[in-house]
């Protein structure tokens, strides 16, 4: 299976205000393993970018003047993602954001979800974590996911970050890592023990004292049921 952990920053907060992507981050996932494989591009919004945004990530207008814009890379970006399971965290304002870009660009390009299905992990968490914190830093914490690295946010460092966030949620585990040095075991290990290999099963026989409490025990669910328990008539159906 083909999934795509993805990422954006933008220029701000509302995209019904006016306001663009300016850095896309992907990174592949085949069969639950990181492939490798990333799709990053800044971009140039041609707008001005808010000061709170620019806190958040870092990134100038200055910085992307020389940038392509959305257009120049939307045909790349939609082969790279199609037919792929997209994770993303708080899905709607990413979806919101690559939709308004493939608006202006004309109905043939459609919405993302014609490319594309997006799976959130921001309501994965609330599932399993309800009540509580369920930022991407506030997972980190959670499943022992190593963030430190991050001072500024970025679309393809938090995509690598929700990468492994996502596969800790999805498979109850703690921090997983990138790298892909893990090998399974042969599989002569696996297979070498066979059946007539495997150690004689202990058998452990109840002993004077466990038998006469057990009959203790039957004896005073007699009295309480007035018959015999369902433990004795089991006894009587056997012999």
């Amino acid at each position: 299976m083909r999934q795509i952990v993805l990422d954006t920053e933008t220029t701000g907060l509302e995209v019904t205000r006016g306001h663009r992507l300016i850095e896309l981050g992907c990174v592949e996932l085949l069969s639950r393993r990181v492939s490798g494989s990333q799709y990053h591009r800044y971009l140039n919004p041609e707008r001005d970018i808010d000061a709170g945004a620019q806190a958040v990530h870092g990134i100038s207008i200055e910085f992307l003047a020389d940038k392509p814009r959305f257009a120049d890379v939307a045909v790349e970006f939609l082969d790279y993602i199609k037919g792929a399971e997209l994770i993303i965290h708080n899905a709607a304002f990413d979806v919101g954001f690559i939709d308004a870009e493939l608006a202006r660009l004309g109905p043939e390009f459609g919405r993302l979800s014609d490319h594309a299905t997006v799976l959130d992990t921001l309501l994965l968490a609330r599932e399993r974590y309800p009540g509580q914190r369920n930022s991407l830093d506030a997972l980190c914490k959670r499943l022992d996911i190593d963030n430190s690295h991050r001072e500024l946010h970025g679309a393809l460092l938090d995509a690598e970050i929700l990468a492994d966030v996502y596969l800790a949620l999805t498979a109850g585990q703690g921090a997983l890592d990138f790298a892909l040095d893990a090998e399974p075991p042969p599989l002569q290990v696996v297979a070498a023990q066979t059946l007539s290999e495997r150690p004689a099963v202990r058998v452990i026989m109840a002993d004077t004292d466990e038998l006469a409490a057990h009959e203790a025990r039957l004896a005073a669910i007699d009295k309480a049921s007035k018959g015999a328990c369902v433990w004795r008539r089991l006894d009587l159906a056997s012999a």
